[in-house]
């Protein structure tokens, strides 16, 4: 062993000090830097001399630069953002509805629902005074624009969660490219041995918690290395690389699959989110979705698009509308089935969507149930002159041809009504009924007319348990059929005189405005999609679907606190393995600074030696 192999050994502790020092200063300058994995130099002994009597040491060498990572600390990390970010973002939106829809009998529709009440209690006892006529309109305008305002807030609210959702699948696109990017970068660099991309793979972390904020993913990094002789945390390293959202291959080392945003058909506001295979074909994989603010922005829109109305079919903003709806509808169809025994002197129904003449009525509207309801005719003078019953059964259609079942049929057949012998003095007698269907506009209209050009006779419609003057809107009083667009009749709200308390056409004993002023108290069967057979007030339902929102917006507030205790415990856990220390850090450049000291000391020490043999030969 020569004298500049002890150099040597210097110059070697001297470069090991000095990544030593570069790499806890690399540590130090990333200490607010929170994707950031502290480092460290793996430093071995050089392959010694082997001599007699032993072996002799050749210095030191810098094997590797190794992050402190434990990917299963990691994960649970990622984890618990990804549950954060979801309960986070359904807790901003659900607030937001809880705040529009107070469970309080003194605000909103709720007192709105009230005040429609009393009105037609004041016009129950002065049925003939024109103000309360005026007051009584006025007041139902008044909650049929809330609750059209407020149909159409959470429609808003659905299209706002949904314009989000399309950024956010934009951004997750933009990550996993980049994350394919880094992979391709990752893998040149350490396609050299001992090479190690410990800041890419940070920056590959970062992103990869970024995405799980936006959506529940799993990554597949190969087989995960320990190195308990640097530190027993360390579990790192895998080489392969694949990410997945609900099993379907995101990105597989540089090769990046993007996820398609497509509209189900042209006229919707609303677009489902599609993986494209390799062959071009498209999966919809909404339903796989979950977890993170993509999940929680899938579950308050709705993850399924009905093709033929471009709307979601599901979805909790969705829920609430349908509750509204039938909340809406069944009002309207109640007070109309009631209204509906005000005599008038000719009715048409309302435009009747896709209810084509032969079709099953009850097949139209499930609202409507077998039974009977009476055609009564007064004449002007308000006696009941005729009155025929009409049946209702699973087969009858409005008018269905030669079917003496369908409606138009039952009503034009010539009968004695009156059970007096008399052909000529019953319903069929006074009116006639068409039913006319436009197939351009796919619209259908019930009319019925009097037979005779003058005022004459008036005819009204007794329900019987059927539902179907309200549904079909015969001698309504609101106009509509949801929540959209319910508002009063167009010809009360132009002219409030009109307005009739009575079933014949002479002031009376007010028996149709006491009926609907009963209808607040009477238990009622409300139907819809969410809410199918629920037995309830009509305030009693209303107060169901503000419940609702409340109790879930709570259950979620439970779950968001939960969340963040959990993300915070796997954040100090991350942070206590992979975190940068101050003072652990302080304290190893003291020590580094002292190796960097003895090793410069060492050459030194040599310099002499050379100078004294030096000496010797002069």
């Amino acid at each position: 062993m020569a004298i500049f192999d002890t150099l040597a050994i210097g110059v070697s502790g001297l470069n090991a000090a000095e990544m030593q020092i570069t790499t806890t200063g690399h540590n130090i300058s990333n200490i607010d830097n929170e994707s950031y994995t502290r480092q460290r130099v793996v430093q071995t002994a050089k392959e010694p001399f082997h001599n007699i009597p032993g072996d002799v040491g050749n210095g030191t060498q810098v094997d590797q630069i190794i992050r402190i990572h434990d990917e299963f600390s990691y994960n649970r990390l990622k984890n618990s953002e990804s549950a954060l970010s979801y309960t986070g973002y359904k807790q901003d939106i659900l607030q937001e509805i809880t705040q529009r829809f107070p469970d309080l009998k003194d605000v909103g529709i709720l007192k709105d629902l009230e005040n429609y009440f009393n009105a037609w209690n004041n016009f129950a006892s002065k049925s003939s005074d024109g103000s309360q006529k005026i007051n009584l309109i006025q007041l139902t305008q008044t909650l049929s624009e809330n609750i059209r305002k407020a149909s159409d807030e959470l429609y808003k609210m659905k299209k706002t969660v949904n314009d989000q959702l399309k950024i956010n699948v934009e951004e997750f696109n933009r990550l996993g490219q980049q994350i394919a990017d880094i992979n391709g970068e990752i893998a040149r660099i350490e396609s050299i041995k001992g090479n190690n991309a410990n800041d890419l793979r940070d920056k590959r972390d970062q992103l990869e918690r970024a995405m799980a904020k936006l959506v529940n993913i799993t990554a597949f990094k190969g087989s995960l290395e320990s190195n308990t002789a640097i530190d027993r945390n360390i579990t790192d390293m895998g080489q392969d690389y694949s990410l997945n959202l609900g099993g379907f291959g995101i990105v597989e080392g540089t090769a990046f699959h993007p996820l398609v945003l497509k509209s189900e058909s042209a006229a919707s506001d609303f677009q489902a989110i599609y993986y494209e295979r390799q062959d071009g074909r498209l999966i919809n994989i909404m339903p796989s979705i979950t977890g993170g603010q993509i999940g929680a922005e899938l579950e308050l829109r709705g993850r399924y698009i009905d093709a033929s109305t471009g709307q979601t079919s599901d979805g909790t903003i969705q829920s609430y509308i349908n509750n509204l709806d039938t909340f809406a509808k069944t009002l309207i169809t109640q007070t109309n089935n009631i209204y509906a025994k005000s005599a008038q002197n000719k009715v048409n129904s309302n435009d009747l969507s896709f209810l084509k003449p032969e079709n099953s009525l009850i097949n139209f509207d499930d609202t409507i149930k077998e039974g009977t309801f009476d055609v009564v005719v007064y004449d002007k003078q308000g006696k009941e002159v005729a009155r025929k019953t009409i049946e209702i059964n699973r087969t009858t259609a409005m008018n269905s041809g030669l079917d003496s079942n369908s409606i138009v049929t039952q009503f034009n057949t010539n009968s004695d009504d009156n059970k007096d012998k008399n052909s000529l003095n019953d319903v069929d007698d006074y009116f006639s009924a068409s039913y006319i269907y436009h197939d351009d506009k796919n619209l259908g209209q019930l009319s019925i007319n009097p037979k005779f050009n003058n005022d004459e006779y008036f005819i009204s419609f007794e329900d019987n348990g059927t539902n179907f003057p309200g549904v079909v809107g015969l001698n309504r009083f609101f106009d509509g059929n949801s929540s959209k667009n319910i508002r009063v009749n167009s010809v009360l709200s132009d002219d409030p005189v009109k307005l009739q308390g009575f079933k014949a056409p002479i002031d009376g004993n007010n028996e149709v405005a006491n009926e609907i002023v009963q209808l607040q108290y009477k238990k009622l069967e409300f139907n819809g999609k969410n809410s199918f057979g629920k037995e309830e007030t009509i305030e009693g339902f209303y107060r169901f679907l503000t419940t609702q929102i409340a109790a879930q917006t709570e259950t979620n507030n439970n779950a968001h606190e939960t969340n963040k205790a959990l993300y915070t415990t796997a954040l100090q856990e991350f942070q206590s393995i992979s975190g940068v220390s101050m003072n652990e850090e302080l304290t190893n450049l003291i020590r580094f600074q002292s190796s960097y000291g003895a090793s410069a000391k060492i050459i030194t020490t040599v310099e002499k030696m050379l100078d004294t043999l030096l000496t010797l030969k002069q």
